[in-house]
């Protein structure tokens, strides 16, 4: 692998304004679904309700959890569902918006059981626990959530800055702003429900997403000490190119994992798979197609001027900027 993708030479950045009008589509069409659907649906970690653990005694098929749904629905469970948990005989209940003290929870799993227990028989099952979780907890989990990644950014800019300069911050912290972009909006099309296992998936994309840019950018601050006179754009280039065969190799074993995850796992890892599967993609896709762009737009709006030195006259800039292929560089 390393030695097929081995000094290649491929102009990534000569497609940006299509990789823009991709992502922007891809953006928008998201948005029209999240409100056309008003908003995402949460899990019972954030709305509250009643959560119940149950073991059946033998495997149960996608029918008979799709009759147990429709026997819940019947039976005045309100937005209940059903979902795989560990083996497929362990299944979990989550009726949210229900009441949430624990009294309430004890009631309302005494009705999920007596409901399933005239769709399915008593003996069938057996209830391992019942949980309640209160609004309140979900308003505090869902301050939590985006405290997380307003601190991620924070911390992301003031890094970059200091490690590299504040032009590289900038660009990181906008690449990773169209990393949460599309997956709300991933997430809005496929009507994946917010749960704590989803916003554990974004962190961790914005994490990856991180991760890619700060070595493609490491590697352009090399080659900018290297060729000073090269313009930015070439250099922006190269960079992404020196860096191809690692990202190939990472990604590729990172989509496998995520994958393995998204056929073979349970319905409760799933919408991680999910997140995480999209998030390779987004990911890779911001770090050539967003981060460089801003970047070589910052660079031609507020070029990097050395320090003049007496005698000698003014200093040229760092880097010469060249905006699209054939364009002749600015200085």
């Amino acid at each position: 692998m390393l030695r097929i993708l081995h000094g290649t030479h491929y102009d990534f950045i000569r497609w940006w304004r299509w990789a823009a009008g991709l992502t922007i589509g891809f953006i928008v069409v998201g948005l029209v679904a999240l409100a056309l659907t008003r908003g995402f649906t949460y899990s019972v970690d954030f709305t509250g309700g009643t959560l119940m653990q149950l073991q059946f005694h033998r495997p149960q098929t996608a029918a008979d959890v799709q009759r147990l749904r429709d026997a819940l629905a019947r039976g005045g469970v309100r937005n209940a569902d059903i979902q795989q948990f560990g083996s497929d005989t362990d299944f979990v209940v989550r009726a949210s918006g229900t009441d949430t003290t624990t009294a309430g929870a004890e009631v309302v799993g005494r009705q999920i059981q007596r409901v399933l227990a005239e769709a399915v028989g008593a003996e069938s099952f057996t209830p391992v626990r019942t949980e309640s979780v209160g609004p309140r907890v979900g308003a505090e989990l869902k301050r939590g959530a985006m405290l997380a990644i307003l601190v991620s950014f924070g911390v992301t800019l003031v890094y970059l800055a200091w490690r590299f300069e504040w032009r590289f911050g900038v660009a990181a912290v906008v690449a990773t702003a169209h990393d949460i972009l599309t997956t709300i909006a991933f997430l809005a099309m496929l009507r994946l429900e917010i749960s704590l296992t989803v916003i554990a998936a974004i962190l961790t994309v914005i994490g990856y997403s991180l991760n890619d840019t700060i070595i493609i950018f490491d590697r352009v601050r090399e080659n900018l000490r290297k060729n000073r006179k090269e313009p930015l754009y070439d250099t922006l280039n190269r960079s992404v190119n020196e860096t191809l065969p690692r990202s190939v190799l990472t990604h590729a074993t990172t989509m496998a994992a995520t994958l393995a995850l998204l056929l073979f796992a349970g319905e409760v890892i799933r919408p991680f798979a999910w997140v995480m599967t999209f998030g390779i993609f987004t990911g890779t896709f911001s770090s050539i197609y967003v981060a460089s762009p801003i970047l070589l737009w910052i660079e031609h709006k507020y070029p990097r001027q050395t320090d003049v030195k007496p005698g000698r006259g003014p200093a040229k800039p760092a880097a010469t900027v060249r905006t699209r292929p054939g364009e002749p560089a600015r200085t």
